[in-house]
């Protein structure tokens, strides 16, 4: 989430909302519209979608389109068909995205168009603030203030608090599955305003453009589409967050987390329910309530473990007896084998062979990327001896892609190889690579954490 601060009755707004939400957790709001299209709720949008970047969508209009265009002039346009109630939202682009380790099989993203993803956006501001108030402690999901680390954090204070026996659960599909007549309903216990209403349910009921293997268009969707909200939807992961509540709260109402000593963290369709011995028991519940809830347990993927003896996965992490110094066990949390294989395969791919031709500082930088990003998730939990693991790979990566850049010419009769400048990388795990000009007095190149990068 961008800062506000440019647009301080923004903010101020938003804050008003949230504070009456939270006041009276019964109250509708009703004039919502006219700020959707007021001039510092799109800027602010627009802003937010700029920094957020993305695909084009179905009429294949950029940014920098835009930008040429004249931000201000677009934005300015946008209000007016907001305002006269012109504004039709366009069709979503779909794009399968493979899925890891699951050959042949794909996640469907929809990418709407700019000027739709700025509308969601600028009525996101007005309705995340709202429905803040009503979201329970444990769904971490997409929430400004909230992260996927307090989420890994929660579950592991609740498994050192006893909770051992784990429902590791997966929604089937849970984006495509969310009823519409369900979900609308869970909107209007809070918003009242027909005019607002009317756009989500215009997003929802949006067609689908996918082009096939033979470069054809294939139309999906439409006004009969009674269930899911497309990924890659500004306002979905929104949507998502508040048709889960009801699961979070029913769980909460009915009185199951005292009968079966539980606790769930849910992180957007991920969630664990954390117990006493009373697993087998938590599993039932869960799936009469998903059932009940129009949603479907993906049976595959969700199972009862015993934490410790059995080893789970959550976000990117995995659940599992680790040992201290001198073999004392413990019960923690490392980055998973998949999250390493992945970030090893990609480390890999920008030193592969095909990337010699690059200069050694765009390598490095392109690797500096990648190597923080890793660290600045996966930086909790027992990870020191895997970042020595990875700073020797990175290490050996760099050194390699040196050679193979510098490889030396066949030996030929009074042909002598030149020592030209170069670039000196320091190469670590967590702080990535710091590459500063050097000259180097010989082609040798030290053991250690250090790597010189001809350049």
């Amino acid at each position: 989430m961008i800062s506000l601060t440019r647009w301080p009755k923004v903010k101020e707004l938003r804050e008003k909302l949230n504070g009456k939400a939270k006041a009276e957790p019964d109250y509708r709001f009703y004039l919502l519209y006219d700020k959707v299209y007021r001039k510092d709720f799109l800027e602010a949008a627009y802003a937010q979608c700029r920094k957020n970047g993305g695909a084009p969508g179905v009429d294949g209009k950029t940014f920098s389109d835009i930008e040429a265009y004249g931000a201000e002039r677009y934005l300015a346009e946008l209000a007016e068909e907001l305002k006269a109630r012109r504004y039709e939202p366009e069709a979503v682009r779909r794009v399968l995205i493979p899925k890891e380790g699951r050959p042949g099989q794909f996640r469907p993203l929809g990418i709407p168009t700019i000027k739709d993803r700025v509308v969601q956006q600028a009525v996101k501001l007005l309705l995340e603030s709202i429905f803040e108030a009503d979201f329970t402690e444990n769904a971490y999901g997409y929430r400004e203030g909230k992260s996927a680390h307090e989420a890994l954090l929660d579950v592991n204070t609740s498994l050192q608090a006893g909770y051992t026996e784990v429902v590791d659960a997966d929604l089937s599909k849970y984006f495509d599955t969310i009823p519409h007549d369900q979900l609308m309903r869970a909107v209007e216990r809070r918003i009242a305003d027909r005019k607002v209403l009317w756009l989500i349910r215009q997003w929802l009921k949006v067609s689908v453009h996918e082009t096939n293997e033979r470069g054809q268009v294939v139309v999906s969707g439409g006004r009969k589409t009674k269930a899911g909200t497309p990924q890659g939807g500004v306002i979905s992961p929104l949507l998502a967050n508040l048709y889960f509540r009801r699961f979070l709260v029913a769980w909460e109402r009915w009185g199951w987390h005292e009968k079966y000593r539980t606790r769930i963290v849910n992180y957007a369709d991920d969630f664990v329910i954390l117990s006493r011995g009373r697993g087998r028991e938590d599993l039932q519940a869960a799936r009469q309530l998903v059932k009940r809830l129009g949603l479907t347990l993906n049976e595959e993927k969700t199972r009862l473990c015993q934490a410790g003896p059995d080893a789970f996965n959550f976000l990117g992490y995995t659940f599992e007896t680790l040992y201290r110094m001198g073999g004392r066990p413990y019960l923690g949390f490392r980055p998973s084998d998949k999250s390493v294989a992945k970030h090893r395969e990609t480390i890999r791919q920008l030193t592969a062979a095909d990337q010699t031709s690059k200069e050694a500082r765009t390598v490095a930088e392109a690797v500096n990327r990648v190597v923080r990003g890793y660290w600045n998730y996966y930086s909790l939990g027992s990870s020191k001896r895997l970042r020595w693991q990875m700073g020797r790979y990175l290490w050996e990566r760099m050194r390699i892609w040196t050679l193979r850049k510098h490889a030396r010419p066949r030996k030929r009769k009074g042909v002598t190889r030149s020592q030209g400048p170069a670039l000196w990388a320091h190469v670590n795990a967590s702080q990535a690579l710091l590459v500063v000009p050097l000259a180097i007095p010989s082609h040798s190149t030290p053991y250690g954490n250090t790597v010189y990068l001809a350049q």
